[in-house]
């Protein structure tokens, strides 16, 4: 009893004195996602187009991620990818077996990782991925996603309930705060644009047109092409198909298209192979259908050369984006 009314008048006399005891005041913060959240389609949706990406990533090294819950813990993935990314590999252990080792080898990529994120307010750590953190590890992948291959395109607008918990020696304070994984797709604001932009007079219509125009122009030189109109050249999809592969450096075999279509049905062809060429890119235009282009709707043509445009000529975009 004694030693407690000691103790007490010793703190008293640190508080008259102005010394604190921090320790007093340790407070430890956690994050977790909301069972809710954990059940929404669009979560599930990420999850598996991140995983798909691993897999797809690391497919020459053999390596399978059925998890991202419980298989990038360790490091051995998040090594292996920032090889296969960034071709960096580090002098490390290629299975670390114990805690401390798996810690150890965390740091070092993790470290790598984010000298070429550069992200200011990192959302994950050492040892929230160590911890098998579900809301670090999605938001470490997705970063990535962002910074080695920023043509992948990701579920779009994916959001959970998280609830933060406070323990402290005043005891445990909880709150819901809603976090963003992946904002607005990228695609959706380039057909965004193209909507608001035909909505505008018909000079800056034209301005953005000429713009794409060049755009194309200079992209097909080479082939010693020329387009002048850009609501009908691009119906058949012949010009839209070699577009595409002079933009990404492949070649689209003769055979699997009509080089001169002779009606609707080779046009139609024609343009359902550049739009899943497209989707396999990363350049989902969800709102274009090849019908549309065919009968040259003018929308759904300007909505598909903004998409490669936004990706393929990022200094002119600004010139585009002043107008609309």
């Amino acid at each position: 009893m004694e030693a407690d009314v000691s103790q007490d008048h010793n703190e008293q006399e640190e508080e008259e004195n102005g010394v604190v005891d921090f320790e007093r005041f340790h407070v430890e913060r956690t994050k977790m996602i909301q069972p809710t959240s954990l059940k929404d389609p669009k979560l599930e949706k990420l999850k598996k187009a991140l995983l798909d990406w691993i897999n797809s990533t690391l497919k020459a090294e053999h390596i399978v991620v059925q998890s991202l819950d419980d298989d990038l813990y360790d490091g051995l993935v998040l090594h292996h990818l920032l090889g296969s990314l960034a071709g960096v590999r580090l002098p490390l252990e290629e299975i670390a077996l114990t805690s401390w080792a798996q810690i150890r080898k965390l740091e070092a990529v993790v470290g790598e990782l984010d000298k070429r994120l550069r992200q200011p307010d990192n959302k994950w750590d050492v040892s929230l991925i160590h911890k098998k953190d579900l809301l670090a590890t999605l938001h470490l992948l997705v970063a990535m996603v962002r910074h080695f291959q920023p043509e992948l395109e990701l579920p779009s607008d994916v959001k959970v309930q998280v609830a933060l918990v406070e323990v402290s020696e005043r005891g445990i304070r909880s709150d819901v705060q809603t976090e963003v994984l992946t904002g607005e797709s990228h695609i959706s604001t380039d057909c965004n644009r193209v909507e608001r932009l035909l909505t505008l007079e018909a000079h800056k219509v034209a301005v953005v047109k000429q713009g794409l125009l060049g755009f194309v122009n200079r992209s097909m030189s080479r082939l010693g092409l020329h387009v002048s109109d850009l609501d009908k050249q691009f119906s058949d999809g012949v010009i839209l198909l070699l577009l595409i592969g002079q933009l990404e450096g492949f070649f689209i075999p003769l055979c699997d298209f009509s080089l001169t279509p002779a009606n609707h049905v080779q046009m139609l062809s024609n343009v359902s192979l550049a739009l899943s060429l497209l989707t396999h890119l990363g350049l989902h235009v969800s709102s274009v259908q090849a019908q549309d282009v065919v009968a040259q709707d003018v929308a759904a043509t300007l909505k598909v050369l903004y998409a490669l445009f936004s990706k393929h000529a990022k200094q002119d975009e600004k010139m585009a984006a002043h107008y609309v």
